[in-house]
Parts: C-alpha cells; sequence; structure tokens
C-alpha cells in the first residue's frame, strides 16, 4: 500500500512538472520573461511599501514606463554618439590650410579680409578668413604650429596640452567652420555674428564696433 501511494505521488510531480514546461514553453521567452519582470518589480514595491496592496497590478505600468525611459535614453545616446564621431571624423580628415598664401599671411591680414567680406554680406568666406586668423593667431603666440598639412584635429591636440580651456573653444569654432567650408551650410547672418563676436573675444579684443 506504502509504495503504491509513492508511486501515485511520484507520477502526480511528473505531471506537474510536464505540465509546468508545456506552460511555459507555449507561453513563448517574451511572455515569461515579461511575468517575470512584472513579479520582479512588484517584489520590490511590496519591500518599499508594504501597506501597498495592489503591488502586482501597478508593476505593468512601471515596467513599461521603465522601458520607454530605458529606450528613449538609449536613442538619444546614440544620437550625440553618432554626432560626435561624424564631427570627430570631419576634424580628422579636413585641413584648414589649403595653400602656402593662406599660411603666409598674418592673422591680422586674415582679419581685414574677413571684414571686406563681411561688408559683402559674403559670411561664408569671411567665416572662413575669421577662423584662419585665430589659427594663425595661435601661431604667432606659440600655442600651435601651424602647417598645410594639419588637420583641424591636430591643433586641436596641440592646443589642449598647453592649453585646455583655448583648445575647448578652438574645437567649437571648427567645427562651425567645417560645417560652413565644407558641409554646405548656409551661414545666417545672426549665427555669423555670434561667431565674429566670439573669435573676436579669444583674440582679446572686443572692438563690437566692427561687428
Amino acid at each position: 500500500m506504502f509504495e503504491t501511494d509513492k508511486a501515485q505521488g511520484d507520477l502526480e510531480e511528473i505531471l506537474k512538472t510536464k505540465e509546468y514546461r508545456v506552460y511555459y514553453e507555449s507561453k513563448g521567452f517574451l511572455a515569461t520573461w515579461w511575468d517575470q519582470a512584472k513579479e520582479w518589480i512588484a517584489a520590490q514595491l511590496e519591500k518599499l511599501f508594504p501597506a501597498i496592496d495592489s503591488a502586482s497590478s501597478a508593476s505593468g505600468p512601471i515596467l513599461i514606463a521603465v522601458i520607454v525611459i530605458v529606450i528613449s535614453l538609449l536613442g538619444i545616446s546614440t544620437f550625440f554618439l553618432i554626432r560626435n564621431t561624424r564631427r570627430n571624423r570631419t576634424l580628422h580628415n579636413q585641413k584648414p590650410l589649403q595653400s602656402k598664401k593662406e599660411m603666409n599671411l598674418t592673422s591680422q591680414r586674415h582679419l581685414e579680409e574677413a571684414n571686406k567680406q563681411e561688408s559683402l554680406e559674403a559670411y561664408r568666406l569671411s567665416t572662413r578668413h575669421l577662423f584662419l586668423a585665430m589659427l594663425l593667431s595661435f601661431h604667432e603666440k606659440g600655442l600651435l604650429e601651424a602647417r598645410i598639412w594639419k588637420t583641424n584635429w591636430d591643433y586641436y591636440d596641440e592646443l589642449r596640452k598647453v592649453d585646455q580651456h583655448k583648445a575647448e573653444q578652438f574645437f567649437q569654432f571648427a567645427q562651425f567652420f567645417e560645417e560652413v567650408t565644407y558641409g554646405e551650410r548656409t551661414v545666417m547672418k545672426e549665427e555669423y555674428l555670434q561667431f565674429h563676436l566670439q573669435v573676436w573675444k579669444v583674440l582679446g579684443d572686443r572692438r563690437e564696433e566692427n561687428i
């Protein structure tokens, strides 16, 4: 009699185990994961707020909110990562000084040419000469060494070894310069004037009347 009861008990356990396995296999991985995730969140809510009786029902919306937030953060992070990677790649490739003539001109001459182009409302050319004026000013002060073969990334790398603040400013200016010069970006008067003012400040000149 004892052996019969034991066999019956073992058979019931086997059937239960099989039913359990078939049930979860039929639900699928995602459904099983979703239930387990909700159970985990419900357990955490019960630990934090023992007085809450509806932790299980609240776990579903909370889990959805968490997933939406995580996906949003991943999307934003991916966007900025791709944008910065593209911009950094541009700095690695583009050489701001295109000829010996441009390099042999002093920063003052480039400033004069920038003012001339500005008066003609040729803001793209004026932006180029303003940037080169700043670059050659750094060269004249010994903060970097201007060469035709160097990219803006090379200059940024040189600057951050001697002046981190100026290096960060240069990086921002270089991005704007390259979007305008190589990216076919149309420069509006307002953003050009802002760029103009910021470059003059870096050069240590506040003569806003030149704007």
